[in-house]
């Protein structure tokens, strides 16, 4: 079996400038991420999962959304992270589906997809809703503090500062 580890996007990857991030002109990489993942890499399939549900509001489109994701994964190429998977939920939280986080939808689909092991999986993110869904799921988890998210949360497993420090307590703890 296989082990990844789960990223929320919108302010753990990429800054989160207004909530709902679908425009190419505001897509900025968070400092230290792309040394970070470069460092996960080599042990783990990274694997995104997000919320999206600005889609479901109207706010913009799957279109815009897939333009947004796919710039995201053409930058974090160029500088040689290649990420396995890319689940994301277009709900609202209405709806109550399985895949918006905190429910573990999207991993229980990328567990079948990857072939695996969640005990061995880790999840990061920003938000209590990514700390959730990694519990949820048997995953270890990681809060990563950004400017706009300075409050650990004492959920998580390990709270870092930046996706470096994420790298070196997985690869030290796996």
């Amino acid at each position: 079996m296989n082990k990844a580890v789960f990223l929320d996007r919108d302010g753990t990857i990429n800054e989160n400038k207004s909530g709902y991030n679908y425009r190419l002109e505001d897509l900025e990489i968070i400092p230290r991420v792309i040394e970070g993942l470069n460092r996960i890499q080599a042990e783990y399939k990274l694997i995104i999962v997000t919320n999206q549900s600005g889609i479901a509001r109207g706010y913009y489109t799957k279109e815009d959304y897939f333009n947004f994701r796919n710039e995201l994964l053409k930058r974090l190429n160029e500088e040689g992270v290649f990420l396995s998977g890319d689940y994301h939920c277009p709900h609202s939280p209405e709806k109550n589906c399985n895949c918006r986080k905190p429910k573990t939808g999207m991993l229980e689909e990328a567990t079948k997809h990857f072939n695996l092991d969640l005990k061995k999986c880790w999840m990061i993110g920003d938000h209590l809703s990514d700390i959730q869904t990694g519990k949820n799921a048997g995953c270890k988890t990681i809060h990563i503090l950004t400017r706009h998210v300075t409050n650990p949360l004492k959920e998580a497993d390990f709270v870092a500062r930046d996706m470096i420090e994420a790298a070196g307590y997985i690869l030290n703890h796996s």
